[in-house]
């Protein structure tokens, strides 16, 4: 049971929106549609959803704009990026600006209705602090502290983290990371993953002789305690 989640469609092709809106009610979850950017950033802050679904082109705010507007309001929302945009720089953006997940179209429904899920099951199952070593964070605002100071992620950086945090010191392969941060149809290199976990490393850990973001020589990484 899903408890009718409140989804938000914000989507300017009728047919596209009227297709979701099918596909999620069937499924049980109660949703309501938007077809311009200004009627779904004001239905988005009006607050009491629990997925926003987006797509990027949209007439007047377009998608990247709606998400900024949101999260720097502080609203936390979880929103999964609907678009035709598939470039790497279009997916990291919206990554960057705090999305949960990017679905390139055209997208099967069947693997909509999965990311769907596993967005709205990490909303309600997440739990309240991550620690490691003198790090805190909280997944519900994505704050950060270490020794009691803020530090500031990138919402890249964040998800590389999440991915790792949530395999629970399990080892995950750079491809996994890949996955859990940008999808399945994601295609970049190695060096991007390493790039990311130098980052982490840089401001939560030890650059030199890290203890918590561990390597596993030709494996990937995992976390450690």
């Amino acid at each position: 049971m899903n408890d009718r989640a409140r989804i938000l469609v914000v989507e300017d092709d009728p047919s596209i929106l009227l297709g979701l809106r099918m596909n999620l009610e069937r499924e049980g979850y109660e949703v309501h549609g938007a077809e311009d950017g200004e009627h779904g950033l004001a239905l988005a802050c009006g607050g009491g959803w629990d997925l926003v679904i987006l797509d990027i082109m949209l007439p007047g705010l377009n998608g990247y704009e709606i998400l900024s507007s949101l999260r720097g309001q502080s609203i936390k929302t979880p929103v999964l990026v609907l678009s035709a945009r598939t470039a790497e720089v279009d997916k990291v953006m919206g990554l960057d600006l705090g999305a949960e997940d990017y679905i390139t179209k055209p997208f099967s429904v069947g693997e909509l209705l999965a990311r769907v899920r596993v967005a709205l099951r990490r909303q309600r199952t997440e739990p309240p602090t991550w620690r490691f070593g003198d790090v805190d964070v909280d997944p519900s605002t994505r704050v950060v502290r270490r020794a009691g100071a803020v530090v500031e992620l990138t919402a890249t950086e964040f998800k590389v983290l999440a991915a790792l945090v949530r395999a629970s010191g399990r080892i995950l392969t750079r491809e996994q990371i890949f996955e859990a941060v940008w999808g399945a149809r994601h295609h970049g290199t190695q060096r991007t993953i390493d790039n990311f976990v130098a980052q982490l490393r840089a401001k939560l850990d030890d650059t030199d002789a890290p203890r918590h973001i561990l390597t596993v020589r030709g494996v990937g990484y995992r976390l450690a305690p």
